[in-house]
């Protein structure tokens, strides 16, 4: 099993976890800028659409694997049910040049779980498997995790995690809520913990990520302290706030012009292939907490591009 650069970092690891139509390759860049991860990963890419989709739909695929060096390490994570695809998709994120590989099996989107893929890999372990030495061999000596959930309709730690760790994936990370309870219950945390103890009883290097509910890095120490883990995948709370990971608060005006950057930095890297729409929901999480918040959201909202979107900004600040 390679671990890669993963045996390098110092712990407890604080990584940014991927989220779909929001860590693309625009916010990615602005959050290596103002409050760099241990590691980042890429958003979830369809392996299947990189091998099989007419050229068209793969150069926008790979747009979605575009990175600069500044976001290093940097994993490029896909989703497939397809052995033989993720093998392919591997051997590509290779030849791009990223620092590891990761497999979706806890995304809960009906459209992904329709192909067998994503949380659907709780109800098929042995396909799961599969997967996992399919991207090693396509790997080469790219490390190889996975990130999933404990359990399906319930927690399912003593199958479901023990077959996955009987694969040596270099890191797993463990989103502490089954599939059923999306994101609608706390975390348990507690189950993290218990996954600790299976890979130990195991006796396998695996690295043990834990994920859902983290606030902020400090939230992060602690829940490694208590539960043993490796370190945390942090999601939701880099919404509105690139500067999470160096634990900066940063002033209304620093989050406003930052706002700027990342959208001319959107507009610019993936203009031609992506909804302007998608910035929208960044507007809400950078804008708030402040006077006359609610009233410059609403302005932003009509906003149809970076310059007026600037113009909006610029007009408050004066």
């Amino acid at each position: 099993m390679s671990q890669g650069f993963w045996n390098k970092l110092k712990k407890p690891i604080m990584v940014l976890a991927p989220m779909a139509d929001v860590t693309d390759p625009a916010f990615r860049r602005i959050i290596a800028r103002h409050g760099k991860p241990d590691v980042t990963w890429t958003e979830f890419v369809s392996a299947d659409g990189l091998v099989l989709a007419p050229e068209e739909g793969r150069k926008k695929l790979l747009k979605d694997l575009e990175y600069s060096e500044s976001e290093r390490p940097i994993v490029a994570q896909f989703f497939t049910s397809s052995p033989e695809n993720m093998e392919k998709a591997a051997r590509l994120a290779r030849e791009l040049g990223f620092d590891g590989i990761d497999i979706n099996m806890g995304c809960p989107d009906k459209s992904i779980e329709k192909q067998c893929a994503g949380a659907a890999l709780i109800k098929n372990p042995k396909l799961a498997r599969e997967l996992i030495r399919s991207a090693k061999l396509g790997a080469g000596d790219l490390p190889v995790s996975v990130k999933t959930r404990v359990g399906y309709n319930k927690e399912e730690l003593d199958i479901w995690i023990k077959e996955i760790l009987s694969e040596s994936p270099a890191v797993l990370t463990v989103h502490a809520r089954t599939r059923k309870e999306m994101s609608k219950v706390p975390a348990r945390w507690e189950l993290v913990k218990r996954v600790v103890e299976m890979r130990d009883e195991l006796g396998v290097d695996t690295l043990i990520l834990g994920n859902g509910d983290v606030v902020d890095i400090d939230d992060g120490r602690r829940k490694c302290e208590e539960t043993g883990a490796d370190g945390v995948m942090l999601g939701r709370a880099i919404f509105g706030n690139p500067w999470l990971f160096a634990e900066h608060i940063p002033t209304t005006r620093e989050k406003l012009l930052v706002m700027v950057e990342h959208t001319k930095l959107f507009e610019k890297l993936l203009g031609e292939y992506k909804n302007f729409a998608i910035m929208k929901k960044h507007y809400k999480a950078y804008v708030n907490g402040f006077e006359g918040a609610g009233e410059l959201r609403g302005q932003l909202m009509l906003a149809v591009d970076a310059r007026g979107v600037e113009e909006v900004v610029h007009n408050y600040l004066k």
